[in-house]
């Protein structure tokens, strides 16, 4: 478990905050979402990150809660699984889903979290991951069907300081992009990555200074408030008391030759909370099709459909957390046991999306969506150039697309990436 280092151990007194100011520092972290976004694509090298935008950035509490962000990860999980003290200047890099209970789910994802700090104590966290085209492995782009360890699938990076104290450790990642195909992307991809938790940073800490301290976490204490208990009145509109729903997906192939493997959900709301289980879906595959989902991913799934579909003005973040229980059993499709093979858990992502809308559809059709995003297909190509100035050059090319749900937006899949495939290549 991570130790946090604050020079200043002063109670931090919460204050009430008044509602312009609560919309001030509210769009002030939009807006540093946003740049955060914008930072990575103006940096990064790879068609994924630049142009298809498969990243995904989170600003937290200092306990390590969503306020602002996209598609959401664990930062909690991703600190239980790191074992040394965290201090200012420190940034902190790991792609194994093994390590931090699943803040992300393949090793082609590689997590940047760093601290917040202010006047000597943590007021927040910058978090944000992105999807690394290649990560060695027995493929290019680190993806292979037939994969049935995460061996297999490319370079595995432990929970780390990539920055100790403001310095990077050079060698660690010499030794990371010796192992990839195109290190010049990675490398560019996560030195976006990193400056875009740095300017996320910045501007929490020009709102501490211009609000105060107490003022501006007492302002994220209010937000996420706010988000459940407009979540606490969704529930209670949707879902009937006691009445449990359940959808079955099924995913046909594994990739290795085994399926259908057989996707349960079933939602039941006792008071004011709903239980969201897994339960009777199939063993963890053999092939690399299983979807390792963490159990805060799960509710921020959740939450996104609901605030998507019923009130899109609410913010997203973790404050609704409280009101969703969630069950997943272990060694199931949902959460495999080490070292099962996680590249293909696209599928899984999207039958998320396709057991909500069909769970839910169930008592209000404003709420069934066919199943568009039930596949996450992946194009990669590789070869020599064959003439030209570039005979013999090797090349790598890059085609993705995604589905959408309803009130998103054209061009917007459900977890943020374009829906528009990108050709690139080296």
């Amino acid at each position: 478990m991570a130790r946090i280092v604050e020079p200043n151990t002063t109670p931090v007194e919460r204050v009430d905050v008044d509602p312009v100011t609560l919309d001030l520092v509210e769009n002030g972290l939009r807006n540093a979402r946003y740049e955060m976004d914008e930072v990575l694509f103006r940096t990064a090298l790879s068609p994924g990150i630049r142009e298809q935008h498969d990243e995904f950035p989170l600003i937290a509490d200092p306990s390590g809660k969503m306020v602002v962000g996209q598609f959401g990860l664990s930062i909690p999980d991703f600190l239980a699984g790191f074992a040394g003290d965290i201090g200012e200047g420190d940034v902190l890099l790991t792609s194994d889903p093994y390590a931090c209970g699943a803040a992300i789910s393949h090793a082609n994802d590689w997590l940047v979290v760093m601290p917040v700090f202010f006047d000597g104590r943590v007021v927040g966290w910058a978090s944000m991951f992105g999807h690394m085209s290649d990560v060695g492995g027995k493929t290019p782009s680190s993806m292979p069907t037939d994969a049935k360890t995460i061996y297999e699938e490319g370079v595995v990076i432990p929970p780390f300081k990539l920055y100790a104290a403001g310095e990077l450790n050079e060698d660690a990642l010499r030794i990371i992009l010796n192992q990839v195909r195109v290190p010049d992307w990675n490398r560019a991809d996560l030195n976006g990555l990193v400056a875009a938790c740095r300017t996320a940073a910045r501007r929490v800490t020009e709102m501490c200074a211009r609000f105060g301290v107490d003022t501006y976490l007492s302002a994220l204490d209010a937000l996420l408030q706010r988000n459940y208990d407009a979540m606490k009145t969704l529930l209670h509109v949707v879902f009937e008391e006691g009445r449990t729903l359940s959808f079955t997906d099924y995913i046909c192939d594994d990739g290795v030759g085994y399926g259908p493997y057989e996707l349960k959900l079933s939602l039941t709301r006792t008071g004011d909370k709903v239980h969201l289980d897994f339960s009777g879906s199939s063993p963890q595959a053999i092939g690399p099709v299983n979807y390792y989902l963490n159990e805060n991913l799960a509710r921020m799934f959740f939450g996104i459909y609901m605030i998507t579909v019923a009130d899109p003005q609410i913010l997203w973040n973790d404050g609704f957390y409280p009101l969703v229980d969630v069950t997943i059993p272990d060694g199931s499709y949902w959460k495999p046991k080490h070292p099962a093979a996680l590249n293909a858990r696209n599928h899984g992502i999207g039958r998320v999306f396709d057991l909500f809308g069909g769970l839910l559809g169930q008592t209000n059709p404003a709420l069934l969506n066919a199943a568009g995003f039930s596949s996450s297909p992946h194009f990669m190509y590789s070869g020599n150039y064959s003439g030209g100035d570039r005979k013999g050059e090797w090349f790598q090319l890059y085609s993705i697309g995604f589905g959408g749900i309803p009130g998103r937006p054209l061009g917007d899949g459900p977890d943020g990436h374009s829906l528009w495939p990108s050709f690139v290549n080296t």
